[in-house]
């Protein structure tokens, strides 16, 4: 019985071509990929091929074929003198129409500047595709929100109850305590560099301003984007993935209303109020270092509160708390509502959430502190 092992026989003085001969078949695809592997990176661009030395192919064999010449040179070649029976060439001709143009390996290495430039410009698309979207849910929630003030009847007391003490009454303890450590690091701060130049007693201005206008509210909303936010993606994405939305709306109510105004209702009552809390808590950590650590009183702390910091800059501070309270609502049920169904969703959409959460409340503190500075505030 012949031996008909495949092997690919290298252009030579003898011969100008590339051979492929033997049986270019699935039982000798793991040596068939090896030897490909093996060919010399030029072998198949510059020389001549010739099939006429194979004695069986099949699909698999086909494919290789194809995958190693590529779709353009393999039509190139086929539309030459082959060798093969009409059957094998009519095989390759079908390989060859039915796989797409792979590309161009030396092209795409020669120019990483343009794949960087290309995976900037989509993802800087998909950016833009989400700000449109949250622009459009962001829409949608006013436009339901504002509606629902003439419809006593859509109404939710008993929700918005139930969101206000999972959001805000069961957050109280770790908004405080957090708080109360920052004001207490930001005191001892304080009184390390400013005792240098011997202004110790200015470490109560420091702690009433920072918590008073940023810290207070930016970490209750921080807080509130690691813990409401993701919660509120959960909910909702569970019940996406149970087909609960659906059923909803097959009972004729709208999702919106049922789900999201609650929860953004709610949002806004909670997290000024926890901001509130979280700005007595963070003087009350800096108001406790000043005792133990520079002998100034509690009286006397707030005696200086009262004389060198304006109330201005507590409503400043609580002027940002409702706007971060809407944005962490929304941007929590709006990937809710983004879930595909898998739990694997689940989690990415949540993880989702509380980063974008995180990214716009500081983006928006940021902008707000800019706006004070104009101002003169």
């Amino acid at each position: 019985m012949p031996d008909t092992s495949p092997f690919i026989r290298l252009p030579d003085a003898q011969c100008d071509s590339l051979c492929l001969a033997g049986d270019w078949t699935l039982a000798n695809y793991a040596e068939l990929r090896s030897l490909i592997a093996d060919l010399p990176g030029d072998a198949v661009k510059q020389a001549r091929i010739d099939l006429s030395d194979i004695a069986h192919i099949d699909t698999a064999g086909a494919q290789l074929i194809c995958d190693m010449l590529g779709v353009d040179r393999l039509q190139q070649v086929l539309s030459g003198d082959t060798g093969l029976n009409r059957e094998r060439q009519t095989l390759l001709a079908r390989i060859a129409t039915t796989c797409p143009p792979g590309p161009d390996p030396e092209q795409a290495a020669a120019n990483p500047l343009v794949e960087m430039l290309e995976r900037i410009g989509v993802s800087m698309g998909q950016h833009w595709a989400h700000v449109i979207e949250l622009l459009g849910f962001i829409g949608l929630t006013l436009s339901g929100l504002f509606s629902s003030l003439f419809r006593p009847r859509s109404w939710r007391p008993t929700a918005i109850a139930v969101q206000i003490e999972q959001t805000g009454l069961n957050a109280v303890p770790i908004v405080a305590l957090l708080t109360f450590m920052v004001g207490a690091v930001i005191a001892f701060l304080g009184a390390t560099v400013l005792q240098t130049f011997g202004a110790s007693i200015y470490t109560v201005d420091l702690v009433a301003f920072s918590f008073l206008r940023e810290f207070g509210v930016l970490l209750t909303a921080i807080l509130m984007a690691g813990r409401t936010a993701s919660a509120f993606t959960a909910q909702i994405g569970s019940m996406k993935s149970n087909e609960e939305i659906d059923a909803i709306r097959a009972l004729g109510l709208n999702p919106l209303e049922l789900l999201v105004l609650p929860r953004v209702i709610a949002l806004l009552i909670t997290l000024p109020a926890l901001t509130f809390i979280a700005m007595l808590s963070g003087l009350l950590g800096g108001a406790m270092v000043c005792a133990f650590s520079l002998d100034i009183s509690p009286v006397m702390f707030l005696n200086l509160l009262h004389d060198d910091v304006g109330v201005q800059h507590f409503l400043l501070g609580m002027a940002k708390a409702p706007v971060f309270a809407f944005l962490v609502a929304i941007i929590g049920c709006l990937e809710g509502f983004k879930v595909s169904g898998s739990a694997e969703s689940v989690g990415e959409h949540t993880t989702s959430s509380v980063v974008q959460c995180i990214f716009v409340v500081i983006l928006v503190d940021a902008l707000a502190a800019l706006f004070y500075m104009e101002m003169g505030w």
